[in-house]
């Protein structure tokens, strides 16, 4: 039995290829915090955040990112086949201390290149039924 993942066909524009709830904690901020060296306090102290005008402890941008761009990771199988990854902030992710946030991810294909063997897979990011990820977009490889 093999461990290599066989590259999925090329999809179709309008395909959704993944979809995905991420439950953060405050204590993955914790973690990633100090997975990332990012230990500014806005991400893991409710009074801090309070007096710089934040509405609650948020997450790390890039922290949001990854999540984002890990379900079309897992679909595509290898992380080596995204070629490019861009994102817009649009609006921060609150992590409420007892319940947490849920990041929703869905990613479909927005642009097939066939002579490429590329496709776009553009991705809406949402936290309590707002975009909070704008222009967020890969170009997976089928080569």
């Amino acid at each position: 039995m093999s461990d290599v993942q066989q590259t999925p066909t090329m999809p179709a524009v309008g395909d959704v290829v993944a979809e995905r709830t991420v439950h953060l904690t405050r204590d993955a901020l914790v973690r990633y915090a100090g997975a990332s060296g990012d230990f500014n306090p806005i991400h893991y102290r409710d009074d801090v955040a309070a007096s710089v005008g934040l509405p609650g402890v948020l997450a790390h941008g890039m922290l949001t990112m990854g999540i984002a761009a890990q379900p079309v990771v897992d679909w595509i199988g290898d992380p080596g086949r995204v070629l490019e990854y861009q994102v817009r902030f649009t609006r921060p992710v609150v992590v409420d201390p007892a319940t947490g946030a849920d990041l929703q991810i869905v990613a479909k294909v927005g642009k097939i290149d066939e002579e490429a063997r590329t496709a776009r897979v553009d991705l809406t990011v949402t936290y309590a039924e707002q975009t909070v990820l704008g222009k967020a977009q890969l170009v997976v490889s089928f080569a």
